[in-house]
């Protein structure tokens, strides 16, 4: 599809950019290029194929949410700045 050096430059204005002349030629070249390519995605068969929701057949897999006693209560304070009543103490976030 052929693009003119004005339809660039309006282009260019609607988007509030600033072009130099010449930097237009390569404008020009890379959205024919762009709306080629589409073109050809447009026009690609698509007949008699399925309908395709996703790429593959994952479905969200869930797990019974059961309550656990952590076993090593030492070692996940180990690294805390700092700890009060065996668990991390943070600041205060609310006055």
């Amino acid at each position: 599809m052929k693009v003119s050096k004005e339809e660039i430059l309006h282009i260019a204005n609607l988007a509030n950019l600033t072009l130099e002349e010449n930097e237009i030629d390569n404008y020009v070249e890379n959205l024919e290029e762009i709306l080629n390519f589409a073109n050809i995605v447009n026009n690609a068969p698509v007949e008699n194929l399925d309908i395709t929701i996703g790429a593959n057949e994952a479905k969200n897999v869930f797990r019974k949410d059961e309550v656990e006693i952590f076993k090593d209560n030492d070692a996940l304070l180990q690294n805390a700045p700092e700890q009060e009543q065996h668990m991390f103490k943070i600041p205060k976030v609310i006055n």
